[in-house]
């Protein structure tokens, strides 16, 4: 199915839960059966296992105390700027994880990730977080805007790729190999850019060094397209 121009269409967000659905679907039909492909929330700048409830030191098998505090509160002075920080949002994504262990994940761009450039800071530097962990992702970016902006033009420049990135609408597939002897870690790199009017390609998930499966972007594309009643 050839590439819906999403600029004025209203259904992007009904559309982009559809389509991770339909890769997920598609990925445990194909996934070796070590391996679990689910969809799952993550925060956008925390990366990495959730903590577990704290130990306070000294409170351990105690009961809370409730005594009031012996100095009052007081209300601190009124800061001298106010300013609107980036959002702290959580989004999903399918993540394909082995024995508990995230392995792979597959991001899908929305419009509100590349709203400002602080918020595409952001999130770039989220997806590179996901390459120094040693996780392998494919990043999907169906949208424009902005014009001369694309998260793996900025992620090439953070690890000075040689190779061009491509611009949006694309798809880029991330495979991270094991660390060298100076610690850093090779990269083994898929890229298309999207075509209006042609369909959409295969694409490789890494799970290992010399293990994928392929992601059928067109047919998981075309089934959440009709769920939305996109023609």
């Amino acid at each position: 199915m050839p590439l819906h121009d999403w600029t004025d269409l209203p259904e992007w967000e009904r559309m982009h839960i559809n389509w991770l659905t339909e890769i997920a679907r598609g990925l445990r039909a194909d996934l070796p059966p070590v391996y679990r492909a689910v969809i799952g929330s993550r925060p956008l700048v925390a990366f990495g296992p959730e903590l577990g409830k704290l130990d306070v030191p000294g409170t351990k098998g105690k009961a809370a105390s409730h005594h009031p505090p012996a100095t009052p509160p007081t209300t601190p002075p009124a800061p001298d700027v106010e300013v609107a920080g980036a959002p702290r949002e959580k989004g999903i994504s399918v993540r394909v994880e082995c024995d508990g262990q995230l392995v792979a994940v597959v991001e899908l761009v929305s419009p509100r990730n590349k709203d400002g450039m602080a918020i595409c800071y952001q999130y770039g530097t989220h997806y590179l977080g996901y390459l120094h962990a040693g996780v392998h992702i494919v990043l999907i970016d169906i949208h424009n805007r902005p014009l001369g902006f694309s998260f793996p033009q900025l992620i090439a420049v953070a690890l000075m790729q040689e190779s061009p990135a491509p611009p949006a609408p694309s798809v880029v597939s991330y495979r991270v190999g094991p660390t060298n002897a100076k610690g850093k870690r090779a990269l083994g790199v898929w890229q298309h850019v999207f075509v209006r009017g042609e369909p959409l390609p295969r694409v490789p998930l890494a799970l290992l060094l010399n293990d994928s499966v392929m992601i059928d972007l067109d047919a998981t594309y075309r089934r959440a397209a009709a769920d939305c009643y996109l023609g």
